[in-house]
C-alpha cells in the first residue's frame, strides 16, 4: 500500500452539547433491517452497499442512526482499538466481546463480525465453532473470513451449518508474514479464481481488498455476488473503510485509499486541552455545575 497524501477538507464546527447523555431511539419507519439476501438485490439493482467498522456500542448506534448498511465488527480492532502493529494478536474471545456491544447497538444495519486469525485455520469444524459463537452468543448476523480457495471447503462448512459467510481476498491482513507486508495484490487470476472459489461455496458477498480497480472491476461484473471495495476502486458493488481512518481519530499508518471525511481526533484534543485548562484555572466546575 501506498501512504495517504491527500485530505478531504471539511466543516468540523462544533455541535451544541445534548442535555441529555442518553441517546434517543432512533426513529426511521422507513428503514427496514438489512439482511444477507439485500446485497444481492442491491447488486442486481446497481444500488451502491455502503459498510463500515464499529467495535463498540456507542459508535456502533451513531453509524446505524446515519443508515450506513453494514457495519463490521473487524478485527483491525487490534491495531485502531488495541495499538498492536497487526490484526494477528485478537482473539477470539475479544471478538465476541466487542460483536456483542456493536450488535445491540445497531437496529437497522447488517452486522457483519471477522473470524480472527487462528479460529479457523485448523479445520472446517474449528470454523463452524468460532463462527457458532457469533450468532449464539451476539446478535450478529454474518462471519467474515480471510482467503479464497484454500478457504472454499472452510466457507461451505460455515455456510452449511446456517451461518451466511463474507469472503475476503486480494491482501488478506491476516496473511501478512506470507505475503511480505501490507502490498498490493497484481496477479488478476489468482484474485479472480480466489473470488469464484468464495461464491461457489456459498458466500453472500466478498472484500476486495488493495486490488487494482480495474481487477476490481472485471471480479465485480464476473461474480453472481456482491463486493465489497476497501483500496479497490469505486467499480465494486460496495465499500467499506475503517471508521477511526474515516474520522480522523487514528493518528498511525493512512493507507492511500482513505479519504478523511472529518478531525475528531483534533477535536477532542482541542476539548481536553480547554478542560485541562479549566480545571488548572478553576474556570470549572462554576456555580451552576455545583449542588448546594
Amino acid at each position: 500500500m501506498i501512504p495517504f497524501d491527500e485530505t478531504i477538507p471539511g466543516n468540523f464546527a462544533e455541535a451544541p452539547a445534548p442535555e441529555n447523555r442518553a441517546m434517543p431511539p432512533i426513529e426511521s419507519p422507513e428503514r427496514k433491517p438489512v439482511t444477507v439476501l439485500d446485497f444481492a438485490r442491491w447488486k442486481s439493482l446497481g444500488r451502491k452497499i455502503s459498510m463500515l467498522t464499529a467495535y463498540d456500542h456507542t459508535m456502533a448506534r451513531l453509524l446505524d442512526g446515519s443508515e450506513v448498511d453494514a457495519l463490521l465488527v473487524g478485527d483491525s480492532l487490534g491495531m485502531v482499538v488495541q495499538g498492536k502493529a497487526s490484526t494477528l494478536g485478537v482473539t477470539l474471545d475479544q471478538m465476541v466481546y466487542h460483536a456483542e456491544m456493536v450488535a445491540r447497538g445497531a437496529e437497522f444495519a447488517l452486522v457483519v463480525a471477522d473470524l480472527p486469525f487462528g479460529s479457523y485455520h485448523a479445520s472446517p469444524e474449528q470454523a463452524v465453532m468460532s463462527a457458532t459463537r457469533f450468532l449464539k452468543e451476539t446478535q450478529c448476523q454474518a462471519v467474515k473470513l480471510e482467503g479464497g480457495r484454500r478457504m472454499a471447503r472452510t466457507i461451505r462448512a460455515v455456510v452449511d451449518a446456517d451461518i451466511p459467510v463474507m469472503g475476503h481476498v486480494g491482501l488478506t491482513p491476516q496473511s501478512i508474514r506470507r505475503l511480505g507486508g501490507f502490498k498490493v495484490q497484481r496477479n488478476e487470476d489468482q484474485i479472480m479464481d480466489d473470488a469464484r472459489a468464495v461464491a461457489e461455496a456459498g458466500a453472500f458477498a466478498v472484500v476486495l481488498e488493495c486490488v487494482p480497480a480495474d481487477v476490481a472491476a472485471r471480479v465485480t461484473r464476473e461474480l453472481p455476488i456482491a463486493t465489497i471495495g476497501i483500496g479497490a476502486g469505486a467499480g465494486c458493488d460496495g465499500q467499506v473503510l475503517v471508521t477511526p481512518d474515516l474520522l480522523g481519530l487514528y493518528d498511525g499508518f493512512r493507507p492511500k485509499f482513505v479519504r478523511r471525511y472529518a478531525g475528531i481526533g483534533e477535536q477532542i484534543q482541542q476539548a481536553i486541552r480547554s478542560y485541562v485548562a479549566d480545571v488548572q484555572s478553576s474556570r470549572f466546575p462554576n456555580a451552576s455545575e455545583s449542588f448546594r
